[in-house]
């Protein structure tokens, strides 16, 4: 999934670095900033019993799959044959027109004057039957939970594919792009399966979790701006919850969609403190690069209060919304801020 902030690209520095500090001591590893569970999910395969947490429901179910699925999944309730059979079923679908199509194609929309161009028509259809068929399976209690989370991944993860858009979805392109004109494709992802570890995965805010919380690792990877994840990603969060939201604007960003602390330069250092303080984990990490809104000076001296600090460093190809010629520097320089808490 194409995600601001993804740690794909650096995870072996990540792993390495941490490990370096830690010496390997811990068996508890806590991702507070989860998105969409990259971190989280190679540490689980490391080993580590993993804690996980973002505010967006997107973020809990694609979580709660690779997280706390730990075994193969049968769909033994369902009238088909294997797990094959259930995606043959699931992509045949285009029998219902629901809230993706009424509200992100350019048909135009029920409740508004705005032609939102997010998805083709036919995509858009796909997309809300096999939501409304996942759903209705879940409650007929055909599938269960594990199985509900992990078609909803593959869902996620397959609308993004075919979305119109430059990369987030707080814009939309006018002239549908070679990828989204292709008709979307529900398959089959990866399972993680270990049994040496276990995993819990928590929708709240972080900055209160921690408070209840405690391991050995904490790794942060919170906002480094003012962009907003629930506006930059509000399609997939409705696709998550299957339901109907009041919607506004031209790009029909959900309503309740709200900025976090760590997106507010006046509000940041303070919130960042507070987690540091009430953190009950010995050694702590922050991913942060060099063009965030919280100082490197200000990370330094808030984390070396708290104990032995280092910082480890890589460059890191820069975000970009578009895939227009980028105009000045194409890489930043991605830190990792250690803490060993005394």
């Amino acid at each position: 999934m194409n995600y601001i902030g993804s740690k794909h690209s650096i995870i072996n520095f990540l792993e390495e670095s941490i490990i370096d500090f830690t010496n390997k001591e811990g068996k508890v590893f806590c991702d507070i900033f989860a998105g969409t569970g990259v971190v989280g999910k190679r540490f689980k395969k490391l080993g580590y019993d993993i804690i996980a947490n973002d505010t967006q429901f997107y973020s809990f179910v694609l979580n709660k799959h690779y997280l706390e699925n730990n075994n193969n999944l049968l769909f033994s309730k369902l009238k088909l044959k294997g797990i094959q059979d259930v995606f043959i079923y699931l992509n045949k679908l285009n029998n219902y027109q629901g809230f993706i199509y009424n509200n992100y194609t350019s048909i135009g929309t029920i409740n508004d004057k705005y032609e939102r161009n997010y998805f083709t028509i036919e995509n858009a259809i796909k997309i809300d039957s096999m939501r409304d068929q996942i759903e209705k399976w879940y409650k007929k209690e055909y599938i269960d939970k594990n199985e509900y989370y992990y078609l909803l991944v593959c869902l996620i993860e397959a609308a993004d594919k075919v979305a119109n858009t430059a990369s987030v979805y707080e814009a939309f392109l006018k002239n549908i792009k070679k990828s989204a004109q292709k008709t979307i494709e529900i398959k089959p992802l990866e399972i993680v399966i270990n049994k040496n570890t276990k995993s819990k995965v928590f929708i709240e805010d972080s900055n209160e979790l921690i408070k209840e919380i405690k391991g050995d690792i904490l790794y942060l990877d919170p906002p480094y701006n003012s962009r907003r994840y629930s506006s930059n990603y509000h399609i997939l969060e409705t696709i998550a919850y299957g339901d109907n939201p009041i919607i506004k604007g031209k790009t029909g960003i959900r309503k309740e969609s709200i900025s976090s602390k760590y997106n507010k330069k006046n509000e940041v250092a303070k919130a960042f403190e507070d987690l540091i303080a009430n953190a009950k984990f010995k050694y702590i990490f922050l991913s942060y690069n060099d063009e965030g809104i919280m100082s490197f000076k200000e990370i330094e001296e808030i984390m070396s209060k708290y104990g032995k600090y280092k910082r480890y460093e890589t460059n890191h190809k820069r975000y970009k919304a578009s895939k227009n010629k980028e105009v000045g520097k194409k890489t930043t320089i991605e830190y990792l801020h250690a803490l060993k808490k005394e």
